[in-house]
């Protein structure tokens, strides 16, 4: 995808309005001109669409094909006549007729004015990853009695594991709620979500019922614990999901931090041990920098004052779903709660716009993954609850979701939010 003219000046000029340092694409940034993206519908031949991926070398947005469940498939210019005769005969969709188009359609990155103070407008676009460190500095800065900045670790190449940490007028201490986003670095609306959600309680943080919360639990938001990769969906590639680690002995990068957990992580069926693909496990368990780092401040975190609910931010398919992933028949102890909750979240969401999640454990709900955070969370940290969720949209866009939807996002996985936070036990 070639950089338009308007969004290379819009990339010259944040470093001048934001006062910070700008991710700018490099001059071999890949290009999606061309790229379309099928939807292979329910019931097709499963082992004859897994076998057209691996024979024309593509790659898929919802994991392998499974039964009952739709494939998004992306297929290169050079290979949509191939793909086409292949699937004669199969019900698809065109989500994407020029992934191309559809990513410069997403919005560039926005423009951000440190020297106001934060509000809304903030979630009106994307923002790069020196913007996002500065928004949290900024946030906090407009709340410095009841906040501070926090890193939960370093990345391979060194960036902070950055955070917010905030809490009410009886002081910090008490059992914290955590979130983490963007562990899979296209997934841009993760970031914005769990934003918002730092950003909507500070600003409502003087009504009653904010206060409550602000006073029951001390709140840790990470918006973005993957930071190499997603420096790297701005500045080489959008649809990068991995972090950026090498593998000795191949020339691919990149460990899938939610397959890394050193928990189930060499059960089979939920990652792949081959480094070229998109859910590869690493080479031992818990190799991956961000993955020891967020482990461990997340046990401190338990040990030193208890961690009453843990919920990973993903996108797409509108899914808000319970442990475990490792196992579609092993269930939490706390499973019926946990059904409950979840549920009661979902309906709650879709109160606000009508958008509907469906509910359900990962490994029946959307596909099994092994040494993912939410079962570690979960089985060795001993979080009261966990849950993970993707958010907007069941496919239209998938990763390439236009900022005007960032908002609506928020407001409605907030509302999932707040039901948990008055009906946890």
């Amino acid at each position: 995808m070639k950089l338009t003219s308007s969004v290379s000046a819009l990339l010259g000029f944040l470093a001048l309005a934001s006062g910070a340092a700008v991710e700018t694409r490099d001059i071999g940034y890949k290009s999606y001109d061309g790229y379309k993206v099928f939807r292979l519908s329910f019931g097709q031949d499963v082992e004859k669409v897994a076998g057209i991926i691996e024979r024309l070398g593509l790659n898929t947005w919802m994991g392998a094909p499974r039964a009952g469940h739709p494939s998004d498939i992306v297929v290169p210019p050079n290979q949509v006549a191939n793909f086409l005769a292949e699937t004669r005969g199969m019900t698809y969709i065109t989500m994407h007729e020029d992934l191309g188009k559809s990513i410069e359609a997403e919005a560039p990155v926005g423009i951000y004015d440190a020297s106001r103070a934060v509000d809304i407008t903030w979630f009106n676009a994307y923002h790069t990853y020196a913007e996002h460190q500065q928004w949290l500095q900024d946030l906090q800065s407009q709340y410095p009695s009841q906040s501070r900045v926090v890193s939960s670790g370093t990345s391979l190449n060194g960036r902070n594991i950055t955070g917010i940490h905030f809490w009410g007028s009886s002081g910090s201490g008490k059992p914290a709620i955590v979130f983490h986003g963007t562990v899979h670095a296209r997934e841009w609306i993760s970031t914005m979500v769990v934003e918002y959600f730092a950003y909507n309680l500070l600003a409502n943080s003087g009504t009653a019922e904010v206060q409550g919360f602000l006073n029951k639990y001390d709140f840790f938001f990470f918006p973005i614990v993957n930071p190499d990769g997603f420096v790297y969906t701005q500045t080489n590639d959008r649809l990068w999901r991995k972090n950026r680690q090498p593998t000795s002995g191949s020339t691919c990068i990149g460990h899938d931090i939610n397959r890394n957990w050193a928990y189930k992580w060499d059960v089979t069926g939920g990652a792949s041990t081959n480094p070229c693909a998109q859910d590869f496990k690493g080479v031992t368990q818990s190799d991956a920098p961000e993955t020891t780092s967020l482990a461990s401040w997340l046990r401190s975190i338990k040990a030193s004052q208890g961690l009453k609910l843990y919920i990973d931010w993903h996108a797409y398919s509108q899914l808000f779903m319970t442990p475990y992933g490792y196992s579609c028949t092993a269930l939490p102890t706390k499973n019926t709660e946990l059904q409950s909750l979840a549920s009661g979240a979902a309906a709650a969401i879709k109160a606000v716009f009508g958008t509907t999640f469906a509910t359900g454990p990962i490994c029946s709900t959307i596909y099994k993954a092994t040494g993912s955070s939410v079962d570690y969370v979960n089985d060795v940290v001993g979080a009261d609850y966990v849950f993970t969720a993707e958010l907007r949209d069941k496919g239209a866009n998938g990763f390439v979701l236009p900022a005007n939807q960032i908002l609506p996002s928020g407001q409605e996985a907030y509302a999932g939010v707040r039901y948990l936070l008055l009906n946890m036990k």
